[in-house]
This record gives structure tokens, C-alpha cells and sequence, in this order.
């Protein structure tokens, strides 16, 4: 009679434990300690499928005859032909040193911006660029498409972006001390089920429930009314989109006009607030910024704003801020203004007062923050220092030797002739993604690392089947998770695949740096010195004692050491002569010096309103809708796409557009109709879906459909918003990403539509040769 057998594992959804009889999954245990477990993890098991799974290495058949010469619009339609491993990573081998030989290592793009697995070991870019590094070097990226504008802005006015990352105040002391609760864009259990690198503990609802038994006044923000859940009983304040930081300005501006502000704080804890100051009272441009100034911008109650601006100084009050909103035209702003808003009441560094950002963006942001070392793979000394802003891929591939800025710097495009993708899917991430069609013709090779075949497979040169997590052994563990989690590998390697690590110490071995790569360890020594790395770090710096490696393998999990209740820059608030900041005035940055000496128009020397290349307010926006493409609820990105708890939200086999039931009368638009969206960049399909959480003229659509284009006109029919998202950066200083300032067009759509599934299926009998 067979056994089941139990595996402790962990996934961005956090930790579970694996049932597996005869090698094959029959169930998912979420984590015993974990108060509010993601439904997400019961799709793991999908995994372990092949239909979607790259089986063996595979290399694009004109690539293969004609090498860098090779006609590269034949990506996406030329047949793969199946290779073997020694032929797979001798090629590429031979590439890496062919274009370090011959263009530098500069021309080696490294981007990888990879979410395949919560591992720090197996963790896919990790490896790529300590392979990199032995060879020369790379070009990479900074910041991520989550968020880049924001802690850019930050890091020049608080000195590091830490507020952003999980050290702000901890969520325990809002749910404690907060009396009014202004959430600027979500606080959602959604988008909190995710964690990079893994979590133990999903606790965001826990402080939700305390926030809501205290009668605490939450006011949500958001042109989503669900963007927290109903039992909080937040009042909704349903924005224009893209106008939060008029908001901000006003309330600011009100609280200036009366008198309200926080003198003492300014003088004391701020540098710059005389600019600012003058922005507000309309010295500086003739407009004063208030209540009903913003009014006119945001589309809200001019009163509330008012009311808003006298309970802010008159009470302990928070502001939370998504990291959604600085993923827009002028990015920075938003962050700024919210820093702005909380500096003139003269909360910040008091408990549950003052600003935090993002939480509930991750599921660790404002959970007890983890003092350890995290487990890590190290990368490495670089030899080189090229990089781009992530956000800026297909200008780089468009404009080799083109300048940009960033954070005030005059920088260079690279010349990239090579580019390596291990671990990620830029045909999710990645905005207007016919403009990035055509920068991918650009480099002479391209080469994908991944378990799935993704759009971004499907036009690679060059494809390396990776393992998922669930097919070898790993750690979980980040400085917002309480925990490390053991990651034991349950069933073997579907098809041909190999682990990250396997591969890249094949190519290691070609490239003649095999022992520097490895260190002489193999997979479960590596997991041995990582682990011991944090627990010795933990006992010698902060005498905590955590289990040796082989207790907490067998156990599964290892508690690591926190600080709860945590205050933001409360000693800084005390002594700001003696806690100085790192910025350029060792206190908080209202009017920048250095934005100043810069002169850039599109981030001005103090936060700032301006217009977004595209929004509601503009005069041509009169039949538009804005397009909000925010995580869904039932996967992380494009992983899982066809799992239960992904399909579950779509309708039609395709994604669900949420729109208003008025603005679909007008539009002849019924419930389950299939609706075309489109611009200038693009066009897909979706299913309508009616609802009043959604304010007027904005539409809905999550990110994550798989890229599926169809027919001459490239209209995509699986439901992917990033066919229609612009692709420019939030500022000369930040040059984040501006997902979500975009505008549409909706109709019925009564052509054939085709299933997006279906189409997958045939494209990959068209790719793959049997």
C-alpha cells in the first residue's frame, strides 16, 4: 500500500506543505502559523503538468543555421529544434564569449527580472549574474516594475527608501494608535497574499479586523471601491485616477490656509518647506492650492476635502499610500505630496501617525520587520556598473548609445547584442508590448531560462528548461517574513528540466569558471551555508538563538528575529541633530536644492500637481476610459494563468473587465459581453463584467493574460492590458514605470473571437518540432 509523504515548501504565496503519493501531488496543506493562508498555493500542483512546461532544451531553427545572422523576425514563428544539454550550453557558452570578445561585456543584457520561485538559492537572476560576473560582467537593471519612481523620490528626501520596503511603521501600531486612516489607493487582502522570497505569516487581515473593532475612521481613495474589504467599512472616496497628489496638495494647501500646520516640526524636522510653502499658497504660480482647488482636479466633494483637512491635524492620523500610484505618469509625485501631507501635521514619528507605503502591496510591508541577514546567493563583485532603469528595456533595444538621466545622472544605452532572460516573462511585465515586439528584433541573440513557455519563450533563439521550486530543494526567507521555510523538492524533474543552478554551473564549467561558481558545494551545501550565514548572524549580532540546519530542515521552518511595534523615525523626531537623515540636509526634503539645480519640468524642485500625458481631465478624453491593470486576485503576475484559481476569474476564457453598468448602457455593453478595448498602441479583447465598485469612466483589466496575439492586426484575445500601456518613463529622474496612466476605448466586439487557450495549444504544435 503506498504512503503519502509530506514536504514542507513555500511559494510567493506563502508557506505550505506538499502531499505526494507514488510521485504524484493529491494535496496542499497551507502552513499551520499562517492566520490567513493564500487559496493560490492549492494551484501549485499545476506545476507538475506538461502543458505548458518547456520539456527539453530547444533552439529557434533559423538561429541555428545562420547564428547572429539569423533573420530575428523569425522569433515567434520559425520551428525549435531539440537539442541536448552539452549542445544547448555549449551554445551558449559560445555566445557569452562571442559578444564579450567582440562588443564587451556591456553588451551582455542580464535583465532577468524573475518571479519563477520564492528560492534564494535556485533563485534564477541571482545565479545568472554570479555566473556574469566571473566572465566580465553584464548590463543590468535598477528598481523594479512594482516600484521605481517611488523610492527614487524617496531615497533623495528621507535619505533611503526603506519606508517603501517594509520599514515604516509596523501595521501593530496603526491597528493600536490611528484614529483616522487615510488609504491612498488599496489596502487589500488581494494583492497581500504576495510576498518576494516567501512569508510565513499573512497578517494583514488580522490588523484590518483590530483597525475596524476600534471604530477607526478609514477613508479609502481609490476609483475601486473594493480596494479593501466591505467589513472595514471604509468610507469610499472614488478619484479621478492619476490625481492623488492633487489631493494631497489640497489638503496640505487647506491645512496651510488655516493655520493648522506644524510649525515646529518643519522648522525642526524638514529642509525646503519654504518652497513648498509657496507652491501651496499660491505665491509661487497664482494658484492656491485647497480644498476647492483639488476638488476641481480630483472630482471630489469639495467639503470632504475640507472636513479631511481639519480631522488630519486634529487627530492621530496615518497615511498609507499603494505602490500602484507611483507607477504613473510623474510617479514621484504621489510619494512626495503624501510625504508633504504628513509633514504639516506633525505626525511623523509618532505612533500609528505620519506615512507608510505600500502596504498590502506585499504581504510583508508592515508586518514585524526581520533583523536577520537573509538568505542570499551571492553575486559577487561586478565588474561593470552598466545598467538601466528595468522599466526602459525597449528603449535601450530601440536606441543603442541613445542617452537617458536617472536619479540626475546623464547615462548611456548600452549596445546590447545578447539577451539573457532567466526566470521572468517581459511579455507581462513590460508595457506597450508591440513597441517591445519590435526592440526585440533588435539583438543578435536571445536566450530564456524558464519552466514555462512563455510569450517570451516563444521568441527566444535559445530555450532552457528550469525546474520549478516543487522539482528541487531550496530556502525561503526576506527581511519581511518572520520565518526561513525549508523548500524540499517533492516529485522529480518534469521532462528534461534541470534546476537554475545546474544549468549555470554547466555553463559555468564551458566558460572555464566552474569551481569559482559552485565554491565546491552542490545543492544541499549550498542550502546548509546559506542557512547558517543568517543563524549565525543572528546569534552574533542579535543573540538569538535559531535551530542548526538539519533541525530546521526536518522541521520545515526556523522563527527569525523581528521588532514589532515599530515607530518611524521616532528617534529622528526626537533628535533630529543627532539621528541626521542621508539626505542633503540630514532632515526631511519638502524643497529639493538639488531637483532645483536640475530644472527638470517633469519633477520639480517641491512635489508638485502636473497634468499626466493622459488622464480624465484632459479635453480629449471625452469618449476615453482609464485603463487600471492591477493584480488579480487569483495568481501573482502571468504564473498559474490556467489554474483553478486563475480561471476562476475569467469568463469566456478570456480576463474580466470590470466597468460602470451606466457607462455600458451607454456603450451598448451587457454583462458577459465580449468587448474590444483599444488605442494607439494596441488592442485585446476581454468579457465585461458590471459593477458599481468601479467609478465611472475607468475600466478594470489585471494584469497576467499570456500575450496572445492573433491574425495581421495583432489584436490580442486573451485579455493582456499591456497591449495598451504606455511605455515612458515617470520622469528624467526616476524613469519608473507608467502602467497606469492610460487611456482607452471600449466597444462591443462582434467578430470571432477564438479561445485563447485553444490558440497556445496550436502555436506550440506550429514552435515545436516532435
Amino acid at each position: 500500500m503506498s504512503k503519502v509523504r509530506r514536504f514542507p515548501h513555500c511559494s510567493h504565496w506563502g508557506a505550505y506543505t506538499i502531499l505526494v503519493e507514488d510521485g504524484r501531488i493529491v494535496g496542499i496543506e497551507p502552513f499551520e502559523h499562517d492566520p490567513s493562508p493564500s487559496p493560490i498555493n492549492q494551484s501549485v500542483r499545476d506545476w507538475a503538468s506538461t502543458e505548458r512546461r518547456v520539456l527539453t532544451p530547444l533552439v529557434r531553427s533559423g538561429w541555428l543555421e545562420n547564428r547572429e545572422n539569423s533573420d530575428r523576425r523569425g522569433r515567434g514563428s520559425d520551428r525549435f529544434v531539440p537539442v541536448s544539454w552539452d549542445e544547448a550550453t555549449s551554445l551558449v557558452a559560445g555566445e557569452i564569449r562571442r559578444v564579450s570578445e567582440s562588443f564587451g561585456n556591456a553588451s551582455i543584457f542580464a535583465g532577468s527580472y524573475g518571479w519563477t520561485s520564492c528560492g534564494r538559492f535556485h533563485h534564477a537572476p541571482s545565479q545568472l549574474k554570479r555566473m556574469l560576473n566571473l566572465v566580465g560582467g553584464y548590463t543590468g537593471h535598477v528598481d523594479t516594475y512594482s516600484i521605481a519612481a517611488g523610492p527614487v523620490i524617496l531615497r533623495h528626501t528621507l535619505g533611503d527608501d526603506g519606508a517603501c520596503g517594509g520599514q515604516a511603521n509596523t501595521l501593530d501600531t496603526v491597528a493600536e494608535h490611528t484614529e483616522t486612516l487615510v488609504v491612498f489607493g488599496a489596502l487589500s487582502p488581494r494583492t497581500a497574499q504576495n510576498e518576494a522570497g516567501g512569508i510565513a505569516s499573512h497578517a494583514l487581515e488580522t490588523h484590518l479586523h483590530r483597525i475596524a473593532a476600534r471604530g477607526v475612521k478609514v477613508i479609502l481613495v481609490s476609483p475601486l471601491r473594493d480596494d479593501i474589504p466591505d467589513w472595514v467599512a471604509a468610507e469610499w472616496w472614488p478619484i479621478r485616477p492619476n490625481t492623488d497628489t492633487a489631493l494631497m496638495l489640497g489638503l496640505a494647501g487647506e491645512i496651510l490656509k488655516r493655520g493648522r500646520h506644524d510649525r515646529s516640526f518643519l522648522e525642526r524636522c524638514t529642509s525646503g518647506s519654504e518652497r513648498l510653502i509657496c507652491y501651496l499658497d499660491g505665491s509661487r504660480d497664482g494658484a492656491v492650492k485647497d480644498a476647492a482647488w483639488a476638488a476641481g482636479i480630483t472630482g471630489l466633494d469639495a467639503a470632504w476635502i475640507a472636513d479631511l483637512a481639519q480631522r488630519l491635524v486634529e487627530t492621530r492620523s496615518m497615511l498609507t499610500v499603494s505602490w500602484s500610484l507611483q507607477r504613473a505618469h510623474h510617479g514621484e509625485q504621489p510619494f512626495w505630496a503624501a510625504l508633504a501631507l504628513a509633514a504639516m501635521t506633525g505626525q511623523i514619528g509618532l505612533p500609528g501617525g505620519g506615512v507608510g507605503y505600500g502596504y498590502a502591496s506585499l504581504g510583508g510591508v508592515g508586518a514585524p520587520i526581520n533583523l536577520a541577514k537573509s538568505p542570499a546567493l551571492p553575486q559577487l563583485r561586478k565588474p561593470l556598473e552598466s545598467f538601466i532603469p528595468v522599466a526602459r528595456i525597449s528603449d535601450m533595444l530601440l536606441n543603442p548609445g541613445g542617452e537617458y538621466s536617472y536619479e540626475g545622472e546623464t547615462r548611456t544605452y548600452p549596445d546590447a547584442r545578447l539577451v539573457y532572460w532567466a526566470g521572468g516573462n517581459p511579455y507581462h511585465h513590460h508595457q506597450d508590448l508591440n513597441r517591445l515586439a519590435e526592440a526585440w528584433t533588435r539583438p543578435e541573440t536571445i536566450i530564456v531560462q524558464d519552466p514555462m513557455f512563455t510569450a517570451t519563450a516563444q521568441r527566444a533563439d535559445i530555450v532552457l528548461p528550469a525546474n520549478t521550486s516543487i522539482e528541487r530543494n531550496d530556502i525561503a526567507g526576506n527581511k519581511r517574513s518572520d520565518c526561513v521555510i525549508a523548500m524540499h523538492k517533492a516529485i522529480g524533474p518534469v521532462g528534461d528540466s534541470r534546476s537554475d543552478f545546474a544549468i549555470f554551473r554547466a555553463i559555468a564549467e564551458k566558460l572555464g569558471v566552474g569551481p569559482a561558481f559552485d565554491e565546491g558545494r552542490d545543492e544541499m551545501g549550498w542550502l546548509r551555508h546559506l542557512y547558517e550565514a543568517t543563524r549565525a548572524d543572528a546569534a552574533a549580532r542579535l543573540g538569538f538563538a535559531m535551530p542548526d540546519f538539519d533541525t530546521f530542515w526536518t522541521q520545515g521552518y526556523a522563527r527569525c528575529p523581528t521588532e514589532a511595534e515599530h515607530t518611524y523615525l521616532s528617534e529622528f523626531r526626537e533628535r533630529p541633530e543627532d539621528n541626521a537623515l542621508g539626505t542633503e540636509s540630514g532632515r526631511i526634503v519638502l524643497g529639493s536644492q538639488t531637483l532645483d539645480a536640475l530644472g527638470y519640468d517633469d519633477c520639480p524642485a517641491h512635489p508638485a500637481w502636473i497634468e499626466p500625458v493622459e488622464w480624465l481631465g484632459a479635453a480629449d478624453a471625452i469618449d476615453q476610459f482609464h485603463l487600471i491593470s492591477h493584480q488579480p486576485e487569483g495568481r501573482l503576475h502571468s504564473q498559474l494563468e490556467t489554474s483553478p484559481a486563475s480561471l476562476a476569474a475569467k469568463r469566456g476564457g478570456r480576463e474580466q473587465a470590470r466597468l460602470h453598468p451606466q457607462d455600458a448602457a451607454v456603450l451598448g455593453i451587457a454583462d458577459g459581453q465580449t468587448i474590444r478595448l483599444w488605442n494607439e498602441r494596441g488592442a485585446c479583447l476581454a468579457t465585461a463584467r458590471l459593477t458599481d465598485d468601479v467609478r465611472r469612466r475607468v475600466v478594470v483589466l489585471p494584469t497576467g493574460a499570456w500575450f496572445t496575439p492573433t491574425g495581421n492586426s495583432g489584436l490580442d484575445i486573451a485579455g493582456n492590458p499591456n497591449v495598451l500601456t504606455v511605455d515612458i518613463g515617470t520622469s528624467r529622474f526616476g524613469q519608473g514605470c507608467s502602467a497606469h496612466t492610460c487611456l482607452v476605448r471600449i466597444e462591443p466586439y462582434e467578430g470571432e473571437a477564438g479561445d485563447a487557450i485553444e490558440h497556445y495549444r496550436e502555436q506550440m504544435e506550429r514552435l515545436v518540432a516532435v
